[in-house]
C-alpha cells in the first residue's frame, strides 16, 4: 500500500509540473516564450533568398523554419504562405534558432481550402517578406487578372548588407497563362523601374527565355550571372520538374555568389544569393 501510495504522489507531482511549465511540443502555448536551443546568432546581411514554400503541402513549420535558418539571411520573401503559417515560421526562427524577423505581408486572397481558419472567416494567402531590419513603405498591389487564381506582389524598402534597397516578391499565374503573365509584368515593372537600387524575388512560372519575362530582363539581372533569357543561357533549375522558375532579379546591385538548395520540404528549392551592396 506504501509503494501504491508513493507512486500516486508521484504521478501527481508530474501533472502539477506539467500544468504549471506547460507543453513542451512546438504547438504549446508556452513554447513561444522558452529560450533558444541554440545560441542566439546573427543574419548574413547581404544576404537574401526567394522560396514558393509550397501550398496547400503536409509541412511543418519547425522544419520550414530551420531551413531558413540553415541559411540565416538578412531578407527572404515567401511566396504561397498563409498568413499563420508565416507567423508561426517566424516565432520558430525566434525561439529555436534565435534569428529575430519583422515581417510584412502581401496577401491576396482569403481561402478556406489553402489556409484553413472558419469557413466564414478563412486564412489570407499570397506573399510575404521578412527582414531582420525593419521595413518601411509596404506596397500591396494585385494584379488586375491573376489567371486561375489571384495574384499580386508586394514591395518594402529595408537595409541589406548596411544599404537601403527597395525589395518587391511576387508570384505570377500559373503554368500555360503566358499572357496572363505578360500583362501581370507589365504592371510590375513600372514600379521595379522607378527604383535605381531594387531586388526583386519571386516565383514567376515562366523560364528565362519565356517572352512574359522580356521586360523584366530589361530592367535588371538574375542573380545567376551564367543565366540569361536565350535558349543557351546556362540557368540552373529551382522545381522538381527541372525548369527554372524562380528568381532574384537585381537591379542597380551586382551579386558575389548564388546557390540552389534542393528541399523535401517544397516543390520549389531554395534561392540564395550572397550581393555587393557597395
Amino acid at each position: 500500500m506504501l509503494g501504491r501510495n508513493v507512486r500516486l504522489l508521484a504521478g501527481a507531482l508530474i501533472v502539477a509540473c506539467t500544468v504549471l511549465v506547460g507543453p513542451s511540443a512546438p504547438s504549446g502555448a508556452l513554447f513561444a516564450r522558452s529560450l533558444p536551443v541554440e545560441p542566439v546568432r546573427d543574419v548574413v546581411s547581404n544576404r537574401v533568398m526567394t522560396w514558393n514554400i509550397c501550398n496547400p503541402c503536409d509541412v511543418s513549420n519547425v522544419d520550414r523554419a530551420a531551413e531558413i535558418a540553415r541559411y540565416a539571411p538578412q531578407v527572404i520573401g515567401l511566396q504561397e504562405a498563409c498568413v499563420r503559417d508565416v507567423e508561426r515560421i517566424r516565432d520558430h526562427l525566434e525561439n529555436l534558432h534565435g534569428l529575430v524577423y519583422h515581417v510584412e505581408y502581401g496577401s491576396v486572397l482569403r481561402n478556406w481550402g489553402r489556409c484553413g481558419g472558419a469557413p466564414w472567416s478563412p486564412g489570407a494567402f499570397g506573399q510575404a517578406i521578412l527582414s531582420a531590419a525593419p521595413m518601411t513603405d509596404h506596397v500591396i498591389a494585385e494584379y488586375p487578372d491573376g489567371g486561375s487564381e489571384d495574384r499580386g506582389y508586394m514591395a518594402v524598402t529595408t537595409t541589406v548588407g548596411g544599404k537601403p534597397v527597395r525589395v518587391f516578391n511576387t508570384h505570377l499565374a500559373e503554368r500555360r497563362q503566358e499572357t496572363v503573365r505578360a500583362d501581370q509584368t507589365r504592371v510590375l515593372a513600372p514600379d521595379v523601374a522607378q527604383h535605381d537600387r531594387a531586388i526583386v524575388l519571386g516565383d514567376f512560372n515562366a523560364v528565362p527565355d519565356a517572352p512574359e519575362l522580356a521586360g523584366m530582363w530589361a530592367l535588371a539581372a538574375d542573380t545567376d550571372p551564367a543565366c540569361r533569357p536565350s535558349p543557351t543561357g546556362d540557368c540552373k533549375a529551382t522545381t522538381d520538374w527541372q525548369s527554372k522558375f524562380d528568381y532574384i532579379f537585381l537591379r542597380g546591385i551586382a551579386p558575389l555568389e548564388h546557390h540552389v538548395h534542393p528541399t523535401r520540404y517544397s516543390d520549389h528549392h531554395l534561392l540564395r544569393t550572397d550581393l555587393n551592396t557597395a
